[in-house]
Protein backbone atom coordinates (compact mmCIF):
# COMPACT_ATOMS: atom_id res chain seq x y z
CA UNK A 1 0.00 0.00 0.00
CA UNK A 2 1.34 3.44 -0.97
CA UNK A 3 1.94 5.74 2.04
CA UNK A 4 -0.46 8.68 2.26
CA UNK A 5 2.22 11.34 1.74
CA UNK A 6 3.56 9.52 -1.31
CA UNK A 7 0.05 9.15 -2.71
CA UNK A 8 -0.48 12.88 -2.24
CA UNK A 9 2.70 13.63 -4.20
CA UNK A 10 1.62 11.30 -7.00
CA UNK A 11 -1.81 12.94 -7.20
CA UNK A 12 -0.31 16.42 -7.21
CA UNK A 13 2.06 15.45 -10.02
CA UNK A 14 -0.86 14.03 -11.99
CA UNK A 15 -2.59 17.39 -11.73
CA UNK A 16 0.54 19.25 -12.85
CA UNK A 17 0.95 16.95 -15.85
CA UNK A 18 -2.73 17.33 -16.76
CA UNK A 19 -2.55 21.11 -16.32
CA UNK A 20 0.45 21.25 -18.63
CA UNK A 21 -1.46 19.42 -21.36
CA UNK A 22 -4.57 21.53 -20.85
CA UNK A 23 -2.84 24.91 -20.84
CA UNK A 24 -0.69 24.05 -23.86
CA UNK A 25 -3.70 22.98 -25.88
CA UNK A 26 -6.33 25.48 -24.78
CA UNK A 27 -4.38 28.38 -23.32
CA UNK A 28 -4.89 29.83 -19.86
CA UNK A 29 -8.31 31.18 -20.72
CA UNK A 30 -9.35 28.08 -22.65
CA UNK A 31 -9.65 25.72 -19.71
CA UNK A 32 -10.98 26.10 -16.17
CA UNK A 33 -10.57 24.18 -12.94
CA UNK A 34 -13.32 21.74 -13.92
CA UNK A 35 -11.53 21.00 -17.18
CA UNK A 36 -8.17 20.59 -15.46
CA UNK A 37 -9.67 18.27 -12.87
CA UNK A 38 -11.33 16.20 -15.59
CA UNK A 39 -8.04 15.98 -17.52
CA UNK A 40 -6.40 14.68 -14.33
CA UNK A 41 -9.22 12.20 -13.74
CA UNK A 42 -10.53 13.71 -10.51
CA UNK A 43 -13.17 16.05 -9.13
CA UNK A 44 -12.82 19.81 -8.82
CA UNK A 45 -12.92 19.38 -5.05
CA UNK A 46 -9.91 17.09 -5.19
CA UNK A 47 -8.10 19.67 -7.36
CA UNK A 48 -8.52 22.33 -4.67
CA UNK A 49 -6.94 20.03 -2.09
CA UNK A 50 -3.66 20.49 -3.96
CA UNK A 51 -3.99 23.94 -5.60
CA UNK A 52 -5.92 26.96 -4.40
CA UNK A 53 -6.40 28.39 -7.89
CA UNK A 54 -6.04 27.78 -11.60
CA UNK A 55 -3.12 30.21 -11.66
CA UNK A 56 -1.25 28.16 -9.05
CA UNK A 57 -1.58 25.08 -11.26
CA UNK A 58 -0.48 27.08 -14.29
CA UNK A 59 2.62 28.26 -12.42
CA UNK A 60 3.65 24.71 -11.52
CA UNK A 61 3.03 23.37 -15.02
CA UNK A 62 4.94 26.26 -16.60
CA UNK A 63 7.93 25.77 -14.31
CA UNK A 64 7.91 22.02 -14.91
CA UNK A 65 7.81 22.55 -18.69
CA UNK A 66 10.82 24.85 -18.60
CA UNK A 67 12.77 22.52 -16.30
CA UNK A 68 12.02 19.57 -18.57
CA UNK A 69 13.32 21.50 -21.58
CA UNK A 70 16.57 22.35 -19.80
CA UNK A 71 16.97 18.74 -18.68
CA UNK A 72 16.46 17.59 -22.27
CA UNK A 73 19.16 20.02 -23.45
CA UNK A 74 21.61 18.83 -20.77
CA UNK A 75 20.87 15.19 -21.57
CA UNK A 76 21.43 15.74 -25.29
CA UNK A 77 24.67 17.61 -24.60
CA UNK A 78 25.93 14.73 -22.46
CA UNK A 79 24.93 12.08 -24.97
CA UNK A 80 25.80 13.73 -28.29
CA UNK A 81 28.67 16.09 -27.49
CA UNK A 82 29.38 18.65 -30.21
CA UNK A 83 26.62 17.15 -32.38
CA UNK A 84 23.91 18.02 -29.85
CA UNK A 85 22.89 21.41 -31.29
CA UNK A 86 22.04 20.34 -34.87
CA UNK A 87 20.16 17.36 -33.46
CA UNK A 88 18.21 19.59 -31.05
CA UNK A 89 17.31 22.09 -33.78
CA UNK A 90 16.08 19.42 -36.18
CA UNK A 91 14.08 17.69 -33.44
CA UNK A 92 12.46 20.93 -32.32
CA UNK A 93 11.51 21.98 -35.84
CA UNK A 94 10.09 18.58 -36.75
CA UNK A 95 8.67 16.69 -33.77
CA UNK A 96 7.76 19.74 -31.69
CA UNK A 97 6.27 21.41 -34.76
CA UNK A 98 3.97 18.53 -35.65
CA UNK A 99 3.03 16.94 -32.31
CA UNK A 100 -0.35 17.53 -30.69
CA UNK A 101 -0.55 20.92 -28.98
CA UNK A 102 -1.01 19.21 -25.64
CA UNK A 103 2.51 17.78 -26.04
CA UNK A 104 4.07 20.96 -27.45
CA UNK A 105 7.06 22.71 -25.89
CA UNK A 106 6.38 25.01 -22.95
CA UNK A 107 8.78 27.57 -24.44
CA UNK A 108 6.66 27.78 -27.58
CA UNK A 109 3.13 27.46 -26.21
CA UNK A 110 3.10 29.18 -22.81
CA UNK A 111 4.92 32.57 -23.11
CA UNK A 112 1.84 34.38 -24.53
CA UNK A 113 -0.08 33.19 -21.47
CA UNK A 114 2.75 34.16 -19.11
CA UNK A 115 2.84 37.66 -20.61
CA UNK A 116 -0.82 38.19 -19.69
CA UNK A 117 -0.38 37.20 -16.05
CA UNK A 118 1.30 38.91 -13.09
CA UNK A 119 4.85 40.11 -12.53
CA UNK A 120 5.91 37.38 -10.05
CA UNK A 121 5.03 34.66 -12.56
CA UNK A 122 6.88 36.47 -15.36
CA UNK A 123 9.90 36.78 -13.07
CA UNK A 124 9.87 33.03 -12.44
CA UNK A 125 9.62 32.33 -16.16
CA UNK A 126 12.53 34.71 -16.76
CA UNK A 127 14.67 32.91 -14.19
CA UNK A 128 14.10 29.56 -15.92
CA UNK A 129 14.74 31.10 -19.34
CA UNK A 130 18.06 32.50 -18.11
CA UNK A 131 19.07 29.05 -16.82
CA UNK A 132 18.18 27.51 -20.16
CA UNK A 133 20.21 30.07 -22.13
CA UNK A 134 23.21 29.55 -19.85
CA UNK A 135 22.99 25.78 -20.31
CA UNK A 136 22.95 26.18 -24.09
CA UNK A 137 25.90 28.59 -24.13
CA UNK A 138 27.92 26.41 -21.75
CA UNK A 139 27.33 23.20 -23.71
CA UNK A 140 29.77 21.41 -26.02
CA UNK A 141 30.80 23.93 -28.70
CA UNK A 142 30.45 23.36 -32.41
CA UNK A 143 30.45 25.59 -35.46
CA UNK A 144 26.97 27.03 -35.11
CA UNK A 145 26.08 26.31 -31.48
CA UNK A 146 25.20 29.59 -29.70
CA UNK A 147 28.45 30.74 -28.16
CA UNK A 148 26.99 33.07 -25.52
CA UNK A 149 23.73 33.80 -23.73
CA UNK A 150 22.66 36.52 -26.18
CA UNK A 151 23.03 34.12 -29.10
CA UNK A 152 21.14 31.46 -27.13
CA UNK A 153 18.20 33.82 -26.55
CA UNK A 154 18.10 34.66 -30.26
CA UNK A 155 18.19 30.97 -31.22
CA UNK A 156 15.45 30.06 -28.74
CA UNK A 157 13.29 32.92 -29.99
CA UNK A 158 13.75 31.76 -33.58
CA UNK A 159 12.90 28.15 -32.68
CA UNK A 160 9.79 29.04 -30.68
CA UNK A 161 8.63 31.66 -33.17
CA UNK A 162 9.15 29.36 -36.11
CA UNK A 163 7.06 26.59 -34.56
CA UNK A 164 4.34 29.08 -33.63
CA UNK A 165 4.15 30.43 -37.18
CA UNK A 166 4.41 26.97 -38.76
CA UNK A 167 1.54 25.71 -36.60
CA UNK A 168 -0.65 28.65 -37.59
CA UNK A 169 -0.78 27.87 -41.32
CA UNK A 170 -3.06 25.23 -42.79
CA UNK A 171 -0.65 24.18 -45.54
CA UNK A 172 1.77 21.47 -44.44
CA UNK A 173 4.09 22.33 -47.33
CA UNK A 174 4.27 25.94 -46.16
CA UNK A 175 4.77 24.77 -42.56
CA UNK A 176 7.77 22.73 -43.72
CA UNK A 177 9.15 25.71 -45.69
CA UNK A 178 8.93 27.89 -42.59
CA UNK A 179 10.79 25.26 -40.59
CA UNK A 180 13.40 24.83 -43.33
CA UNK A 181 14.04 28.57 -43.34
CA UNK A 182 14.83 28.42 -39.63
CA UNK A 183 17.12 25.43 -40.15
CA UNK A 184 19.06 27.37 -42.78
CA UNK A 185 19.40 30.29 -40.37
CA UNK A 186 20.44 28.17 -37.38
CA UNK A 187 22.45 25.49 -39.20
CA UNK A 188 23.85 27.29 -42.25
CA UNK A 189 26.57 24.65 -42.56
CA UNK A 190 23.98 22.38 -44.15
CA UNK A 191 23.45 24.90 -46.94
CA UNK A 192 26.89 26.50 -47.05
CA UNK A 193 29.87 24.28 -46.09
CA UNK A 194 32.38 27.07 -46.84
CA UNK A 195 30.66 29.31 -44.31
CA UNK A 196 30.91 26.51 -41.76
CA UNK A 197 34.65 26.21 -42.34
CA UNK A 198 35.12 29.95 -42.02
CA UNK A 199 33.17 30.11 -38.79
CA UNK A 200 35.02 27.12 -37.36
CA UNK A 201 38.34 28.84 -38.07
CA UNK A 202 37.14 32.04 -36.41
CA UNK A 203 36.05 30.09 -33.33
CA UNK A 204 39.47 28.39 -33.05
CA UNK A 205 41.18 31.77 -33.29
CA UNK A 206 38.97 33.18 -30.55
CA UNK A 207 39.71 30.21 -28.28
CA UNK A 208 43.47 30.62 -28.79
CA UNK A 209 43.29 34.31 -27.88
CA UNK A 210 41.56 33.42 -24.60
CA UNK A 211 44.27 30.91 -23.67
Amino acid sequence: MIPRDEQKKITRQRIIDAAGRGFRKGGYGGIGVDGLAKEAGMTSGAFYVHFDSKKAAFRESMLQGMVELQEAVLHLQAQRGAAWWPEFVRFYLSVKRTCDLSESCALQSLPPEVARLDEPLRAEFEAELRKLAKSIAAGPPSTFTPADEESAYAALALLAGTVTLARAVSSESLSRKIAQGAIQALLPAEANPKLAQKKAAARKTAVKKKQ
